[in-house]
């Protein structure tokens, strides 16, 4: 997503490519999925001027507040809702909106959630072991190492973090676990780090641990496949959607389901590959580097 600092500054991942695919125009009614602080929306918002209405959803009530003072301050119609984006059909009823000329899904976890501590979702700063997206919700991640067997945890590092040390991992942490519990995220990664061997690779050996478990907290794979799966019937003909990943999960999930919807003559897929950040933007911005967009048009 964008990271607003100082409630000035917006930096949305691939901005230039998702008005391009998207093709917001004046009048038109746009979905922002997941709105994070406005980046994106503002932007569309800007191309399709009074006229037009953005419907923005985000499980994260922290961050959907930051969203409306900002769009707030633009020209633009919006709605905001704070839910799960495959809550979409209710989002829209509730809207008034049977069906709209754009969608935009941004699958990453804000920034803003990464660098604060108390959010629990990285090692770089000592937190509790939260990373609930939308903290209204039970269940944190210390909850969830709490109550998973070592067989369920092992699992839960393979599936979702493709992690190849996934059994030596899930048994450091239930040793962790029986010899005081493990609480914080740097005592987490502590424990990461003793059992797996760093080599060559500049990813810290965490990474893939603190993935799986926030895509397990979130259901993350799960709200994606619902979503993907009747999105189509809210878009009208011509409507575009464009969606961003940032890890090969997402990613197959959303080249599977668009080719999908291309066989049955649904969608027409308009990127071929995924469209990628440039140079430029990667200096700006290095926690774009993992994110891939593609597109797809209502047929």
């Amino acid at each position: 997503m964008e990271y607003l600092a100082n409630d000035l500054v917006h930096i949305p991942v691939l901005a230039e490519e998702v008005l391009n695919y998207l093709q917001p125009q004046s009048g038109h009614i746009i979905l922002d999925c997941t709105i994070g602080n406005g980046g994106h929306a503002i932007k569309i918002l800007e191309k399709i001027k009074s006229g037009g209405f953005l419907v923005g959803i985000d499980k994260d009530m922290e961050i959907l507040q930051i969203a409306k003072q900002n769009l707030s301050k633009t020209a633009g119609t919006f709605k905001l809702y704070h839910t799960d984006y495959s809550e979409v059909e209710r989002v829209l009823h509730q809207a008034g909106v049977e069906r709209v000329n754009g969608v935009l899904l941004d699958l990453g976890a804000s920034s803003m959630q990464f660098d604060q501590a108390e959010r629990g979702f990285s090692f770089a700063k000592d937190g509790p072991l939260d990373m609930r997206m939308d903290r209204s919700l039970p269940g944190t991640a210390r909850d969830l190492i709490r109550r998973l067997s070592e067989r369920e945890l092992e699992e839960i590092l393979k599936k979702y973090g493709e992690e190849r040390w996934s059994k030596r991992i899930a048994r450091a942490v239930q040793r962790g676990e029986k010899e005081g519990g493990i609480t914080s995220t740097r005592q987490l990664a502590a424990v990461v780090e003793r059992v797996v061997p760093r080599g060559k690779s500049k990813i810290h050996p965490a990474t893939r641990v603190f993935q799986a478990l926030r895509i397990a907290v979130n259901k993350e794979l799960e709200s994606l496949e619902v979503f993907l799966d009747k999105i189509h019937n809210y878009m009208q003909i011509g409507a575009r959607i464009v969606i961003i990943s940032f890890h090969s999960l997402e990613d197959r999930i959303v080249k599977k389901k668009f080719m999908e919807r291309a066989n049955h003559k649904v969608f027409k897929i308009l990127t071929k590959k995924p469209v990628t950040p440039g140079e430029a933007e990667l200096e700006k911005n290095v926690r774009c580097r993992s994110a891939k967009l593609r597109a797809a048009e209502r047929i």
